[in-house]
């Protein structure tokens, strides 16, 4: 063969190539990706989450498609993932970590509530000893959950009885053949708003929270805030102690980088367009570090997360700022002092958008035209105060811009939920 064949035979050996390459990019491209999101029960946190984070990801990536299904829990969700059946999936903080799945984003808090009846003599965490106590079913994120609770409160075995299901512990405890009910789960809840209703059941505070840690190091320190399942007659009547842990999102370490990078984005980026969905979304953040509770990064949120970090120049600009002059050490205080009052007009603006969330949820789910109208009240109530803060430097503009989509979608809701009364029976 001459030199000339040769030629001819790389050359076309490379436009194949080329070509294949071509093809498998737009075939890529064009794919649909089909992903498992494992839940929990279809009338739990999990699940409502689930279907609006697949509502908002559908609505921005057409060609990302989340199929979200019901499960016993966190264990169940591991070993779904493991075997791959599911890509994605909702679990405690607290979970084991599994060697095929990584992390994704630190979601909401869930609160771990203890409920008693009041005719049970109990006012105090160590007054179950020797009380019946209904929890959540074996493999469920509370069932965990509640076994390092268990042990430093010394309750015995004989003690807790575990049901096929939560519906069935409600029942059970609503019902009376239980003395106290645990339950871990974000504030306001609506079932627990239902059993709540009740003037004989109470929730009792979770104390203690520093030695709980020193077992089980994924607690958080948390409250449910005064009135969270009854404004009107308080409940809980004053902000109530309690302990909480992280909901986290995960997937397994085979899915496709873009499209989780694609799905993280959403849970940032399109952050209020999921509370409009769910609003306990709004306590999603970023994680501060490369792992979330010891789960390794996927690759696809891992470049979400350091799309804005700073190179080195930028990372160390006030230490050789520092060796530079006196006056860039003076500039950079300013500076400090600048960001210290942003911050604190972010979180005063922050405050103001988590009322507005609790007042959704209260317009969702109310019965009365007359407590709508006060619903209504107390929304123009904070918007007069935050015009005023703004007025007076409390709030940013930038916060301020923030704050309006939320009161404007609060705003609509009442319109909505006014039309929905006036029109029923």
């Amino acid at each position: 063969m001459n030199r000339g064949h040769i030629t001819f035979s790389i050359l076309l050996l490379s436009l194949l190539a080329a070509g294949g390459f071509s093809m498998h990019l737009w075939r890529e491209h064009r794919r649909i990706h089909v992903l498992t999101l494992a839940t929990a029960s279809s009338s739990g946190e999990y699940y409502a989450f689930g279907k609006a984070l697949a509502t908002v990801v559908a609505r921005h990536y057409p060609r990302i498609q989340i199929k979200v299904i019901t499960t016993s829990g966190s264990s169940q969700n591991l070993r779904l993932i493991e075997k791959n059946t599911a890509q994605l999936a909702l679990i405690q903080g607290d979970s084991s970590v599994q060697k095929s799945a990584q992390g994704i984003a630190l979601l909401f808090p869930e609160v771990a509530h203890m409920l008693v009846n009041t005719q049970s003599g109990v006012d105090k965490m160590a007054d179950l000893r020797g009380k019946q106590i209904a929890i959540p079913p074996k493999g469920s994120g509370a069932y965990q959950l509640f076994r390092p609770i268990a042990q430093h409160y010394g309750f015995e075995p004989k003690d807790l009885q575990s049901f096929a299901s939560t519906t069935m512990a409600y029942q059970q405890f609503q019902n009376g053949k239980t003395d106290a009910l645990f339950q871990v789960i974000h504030p306001g809840n609506i079932a627990l708003r239902e059993l709540l209703d009740s003037p004989t059941i109470r929730l009792l505070p979770i104390e203690q929270t520093g030695a709980l840690q020193l077992i089980y190091p994924a607690l958080e320190d948390a409250s449910i805030p005064q009135g969270t399942y009854d404004g009107i007659r308080p409940t809980p009547a004053q902000d109530l102690k309690g302990v909480a842990v992280r909901a986290l999102l995960i997937s397994h370490q085979q899915v496709n980088e873009d499209v989780i990078n694609a799905i993280t984005r959403v849970l940032h980026d399109r952050k209020m367009e999921l509370v409009a969905e769910y609003p306990p979304a709004f306590a999603i953040e970023c994680p501060e570090a490369q792992n979330i509770f010891g789960w390794p990064m996927h690759p696809g949120a891992e470049r979400f997360y350091n799309k804005n970090q700073p190179n080195f120049l930028v990372q160390y600009a006030e230490l050789m700022g520092l060796l530079l002059s006196l006056g860039v050490l003076v500039a950079s205080g300013l500076w400090q002092l600048r960001l210290w009052l942003i911050g604190k007009q972010k979180n005063r603006a922050d405050m103001y958008n988590l009322q507005l969330l609790e007042l959704i949820e209260m317009i969702q789910k109310t019965q009365d035209l007359e407590q709508l109208n006060q619903l209504r009240q107390s929304l123009f109530v904070i918007l007069q105060a935050v015009v005023i803060d703004l007025d007076k430097d409390r709030i940013s503009p930038e916060s301020f811009q923030s704050f309006t989509l939320p009161w404007e979608v609060a705003i609509t809701s009442v319109r909505h939920r006014e039309n929905i009364l006036l029109s029923g029976p």
